[in-house]
């Protein structure tokens, strides 16, 4: 289900864990999974919990709890801006109106052209940074105006 190369680096993963305990490597699991195929399909969640030796429906639970993994697919860049009360009242709803106004999309929405799917985010750590968003999960920009926004969205339509 998933390529010898992501094989290789979840077992790398396991390894970190005593042997009776390898279902503590589920968040990393999931993570190298999404990564290799973009999101995750039950297909590849049930893989998931067959490799680790675990129930299907605790690999479910750790999917939808946590916002990082993606059940469905998304946009080529995945945007989650912070609206949690810090940046709220540090300009991140108002980094997310101007997202969705220069997409034209709304949470939860993918753009037509299938680049930006934009999401709302609980705290990412970074309140002094205010507004921040993360790019693919990978990227945090802090400090987004209107006009730093505007530059990101150029970058990335590249």
């Amino acid at each position: 289900m998933l390529s010898s190369e992501s094989i290789k680096r979840i077992d790398r993963e396991i390894a970190k864990y005593p042997g009776d305990q390898k279902r503590s490597a589920v968040m990393s699991t999931l993570a190298i999974a999404q990564e290799e195929k973009g999101w995750l399909a039950t297909e590849t969640m049930d893989f998931v919990a067959e490799y680790l030796d675990m129930p299907p429906i605790a690999v479910y639970e750790v999917a939808t709890f946590y916002n990082m993994y993606d059940l469905e697919p998304l946009g080529k860049y995945k945007l989650t801006v912070c609206t949690n009360l810090p940046c709220a009242l540090s300009g991140g709803n108002n980094a997310a109106d101007h997202l969705k106004q220069k997409l034209g999309i709304g949470f939860n929405q993918t753009t037509p052209d299938g680049m930006f799917t934009l999401k709302e985010g609980e705290c990412m750590g970074s309140c002094g940074d205010a507004p921040v968003l993360l790019v693919n999960n990978r990227r945090m920009c802090s400090f987004m105006s209107n006009d730093e926004i505007d530059q990101l969205l150029q970058e990335l339509n590249k």
